[in-house]
């Protein structure tokens, strides 16, 4: 059973950075393409940020481009997403995501595997 698990969530002040991790059990993650989501109260789930299953691709929703990098570390089976210039708008529960198809895709319908989330709050 594929298990994702998300850390690093917390309170920190606009223009400061944090670091979430999602760290992956029961499957390799090098079989996943990975994704990261977040949902603000009373809105849909985003799309954040994507990569490949070999690290090599990656794609970025425009709001965060520039100030949040996605990553993997395929040997200790982890994903990462590096937020840096945070704004009180990226205050939101985050999710990590696995496609097993390799879809690279936005479309959080296209994921097969959830986190349970963390929650990320900026203040102002």
């Amino acid at each position: 059973q594929v298990q994702l698990v998300e850390s690093g969530g917390g309170l920190v002040q606009a223009g400061g950075s944090l670091r979430l991790s999602c760290e992956v059990s029961g499957r390799a993650i090098s079989i996943f393409t990975m994704g990261w989501f977040r949902q603000a109260p009373g809105k849909e789930r985003e799309f954040v940020a994507v990569i490949s299953w070999s690290g090599g691709l990656t794609d970025y929703e425009d709001s965060v481009k520039g100030r949040f990098t996605i990553s993997r570390d395929n040997a200790k089976n982890t994903a990462a997403l590096q937020m840096n210039s945070l704004k009180p708008d990226d205050t939101a529960f985050y999710y990590c995501a696995a496609d097993k198809f390799g879809r690279g895709s936005r479309a959080f319908y296209e994921y097969d595997y959830w986190g349970q989330g963390t929650q990320v709050t900026v203040s102002s």
